[in-house]
């Protein structure tokens, strides 16, 4: 590595967020706008250890070459760092911001020190690239002749594209909302991922020579036989959208949403659509289920709208600060974890469950809840039952159901197409991608389940080159390390 004693010499270092007053007023990214230098970026990736086995290759579901680029970013080679990230990855600027790193959990010296800022210098070599004009469309210089038709424009979706049209085949996304990008445009708030990072993507794909079909759903107004009858192959990038609902009395009440209808609404308002029953939380008393990535984006949300308070509860029990010898190095542990929008207000409460609603005129005004108690079993396996007495009730005029996602939506496509699922109810495929139905392929949350965007892309890689297999017997496509 550049400097061996990187590692001692400096310690770990983020750039700081904006102050929360400030950042509470508007819907900007909560990190502050000015970079870090080049010599703070070198110092951080000076700290990357010759650590002989880096397991932050295999902790990276793309097995980014970590080692490689923050060597080369210590030595002001920049444009060589940039040409190794993409390699992996084609969204550096999407995982640079949104994904939760676990390959900093793998980093060797995380054993018993801060891990090296991995996400931090991932974002910063491309974010420098954009900003020095390295980044152009790259059209493929032949076509195959073949076309395939990809369902779904989230992170899955546009990878497999992307790497289908590199191999000079003609590629077709439709995406059933009425702008490109799936959760990486409705799903994510503006103040972790700003629209304008995803449309500069989407531009440079277009220019590359992918078409988007907006407003198009598969299955629904996009007929199943167009698809069969003009594409080669079909790949089902669609997520798994179908939220996880709460079957208890008083559910029915006006005010109680799943948290993606609200985030989605928010984002269309801030793309400056207006929606007369727009869900707002201004002035009222929130109460959030669900202590995930989608809960915190909820809360931040919330406070941002001026909710007069929010209430983040979570079924599962408090996780311990540190690792526990349940969840050894490298894996990704199951530990407290403090977001940007926890830092911002709202309270935060475990092992509770949601009894009922209650409320006045068809809304919901009060949430009845009991706390849990949880053991282990003797099959080592979390049981919980609810402690005597403990039950209380708190003003909710609003509640959002952030419990996370149970699998994809199978009317439409899935079902026309009469695709085989496996036990949680996801696209069944075997180790190529390839759904029961011949020629169409399945990658992203659709096959595997609820999951992270590094995890989408590196299935839609993957999927595309098990797609450029099936059309032309052979493919020189790298796919990843997606497990």
């Amino acid at each position: 590595m550049g400097k061996p004693t990187g590692f001692k010499e400096f310690s770990r270092e983020l750039p700081p967020l904006r102050p929360v007053p400030e950042r509470l007023r508007d819907w900007r990214e909560v990190h502050d706008e000015q970079l870090y230098s080049d010599e703070k970026l070198a110092q951080q990736a000076s700290r990357c250890m010759d650590c002989g086995v880096p397991f932050c290759n295999n902790g990276c579901p793309l097995g980014n070459l970590i080692p490689d680029w923050n060597d080369l970013v210590y030595r002001n080679r920049w444009r060589s760092a940039l040409d190794s990230l993409l390699k992996t990855n084609m969204f550096p600027e999407f995982t640079g911001r949104v994904c939760p790193a676990p390959c900093e959990e793998a980093c060797v010296l995380s054993i018993n020190d801060q891990p090296v800022t991995i996400k931090l210098v991932e974002e910063n070599i491309i974010e420098h690239a954009f900003a020095r004009g390295w980044i152009k469309p790259l059209p493929p210089a032949v076509r195959t002749g073949k076309k395939a038709a990809v369902i779904g424009s989230g992170p899955a979706g546009l990878a497999c594209a992307a790497q289908l049209n590199r191999a000079g085949h003609s590629v077709t996304v439709y995406e059933r909302a009425d702008r490109i990008g799936g959760l990486l445009t409705y799903g994510i708030p503006n103040f972790k991922l700003e629209k304008h990072i995803v449309e500069r993507r989407i531009k440079l794909l277009e220019e590359e020579g992918i078409v988007f079909r907006t407003n198009a759903n598969a299955g629904i107004n996009v007929p199943l036989e167009e698809l069969r009858t003009s594409f080669d192959a079909i790949c089902l990038c669609g997520g798994a959208t179908q939220g996880r609902d709460l079957n208890v009395p008083g559910r029915d009440l006006h005010g109680i949403h799943l948290a993606m209808e609200y985030l989605a609404q928010q984002n269309k308002h801030d793309f400056g659509e207006r929606d007369e029953n727009q869900i707002s939380a201004k002035d009222k008393h929130v109460v959030i289920l669900g202590g995930g990535d989608t809960g915190s984006d909820c809360l931040g949300t919330a406070l941002r709208q001026g909710a007069k308070s929010v209430q983040q509860f979570e079924l599962l029990p408090r996780p311990p600060q540190a690792r526990t010898s349940d969840m050894p190095w490298p894996y990704w542990p199951m530990i407290l974890r403090m977001s940007s929008s926890h830092e911002e207000g709202g309270m935060r409460d475990w092992s509770i469950n949601t009894k009922f609603f209650s409320g006045e005129n068809d809304r919901v005004s009060r949430l009845h809840a009991v706390r849990l108690e949880w053991t282990k079993g003797a099959d080592g396996r979390l049981g919980m039952r609810e402690i005597p007495g403990s039950e209380f009730e708190i003003p909710c005029e609003l509640c959002l159901l952030a419990m996370g996602f149970v699998h994809p939506e199978h009317a439409g496509i899935i079902e026309q197409l009469g695709a085989a699922l496996d036990a949680r109810g996801n696209v069944a495929t075997n180790s190529s991608y390839l759904t029961s139905v011949p020629g169409v392929f399945s990658a992203g949350d659709m096959r595997r389940g609820q999951s992270l965007v590094v995890w989408a892309i590196a299935e839609g890689r993957n999927a595309a080159r098990a797609i450029d297999e099936f059309l032309m017997g052979r493919s020189d496509l790298y796919g990843g390390t997606c497990r």
